[in-house]
């Protein structure tokens, strides 16, 4: 069994083993986010997104590009324990820590067939669909409704 530790990677050694994968002809998706404070509609965001392919990478967000998309305060867990988090859940197969504030970068360096975003957004509004679109990628909506959310959580136990 291979460990959390394993599956966090850098974007080279996620390159090479997407790479591996689709020459022993496995299908690719890419989900990301800032997971601060991992939650059941992360787990199902997950699980809908592993369901979409083969193999599935994740991208979470550094430190900076949490802070500068969420506020002071966050994230609430460094970068390197989120990956670690996230690379523990069954679904997933690689997490890469990226420190763009969107995600354009990493699908155009790993190309997957299937990019997939959470219930807040439609395929009209993913923001990164023109750049998976041009290499003939698609996107995909998974989880739950968007019930779930991480201000709401760290308010609440705030307090």
């Amino acid at each position: 069994m291979r460990t959390a530790a394993s599956k966090v990677v850098s974007l080279d050694e996620a390159a090479r083993r997407v790479g591996e994968a689709r020459a022993a002809g496995r299908t690719v998706a890419l989900a990301n986010g800032c997971f601060d404070v991992l939650h059941v509609g992360h787990v199902r965001y997950l699980q809908g997104a592993r369901a979409e392919a083969d193999l599935l990478v994740v991208g979470v967000n550094g430190d900076a590009s949490v802070r500068r998309l969420k506020g002071e305060g966050r994230p609430a867990m460094p970068a390197a324990d989120r990956a670690l988090l996230v690379a523990a859940l069954r679904p997933v197969d690689l997490v890469v820590v990226f420190d763009e504030d969107d995600v354009r970068g990493l699908i155009a360096a790993l190309r997957p067939d299937v990019h997939c975003k959470g219930t807040d957004y439609t395929p009209e509004t993913v923001p990164e669909r023109e750049v998976v679109r041009a290499y003939g990628g698609r996107v995909a909506i998974v989880g739950d409704p968007k019930d779930h959310d991480t201000r709401a959580l760290l308010a609440r136990i705030r307090g």
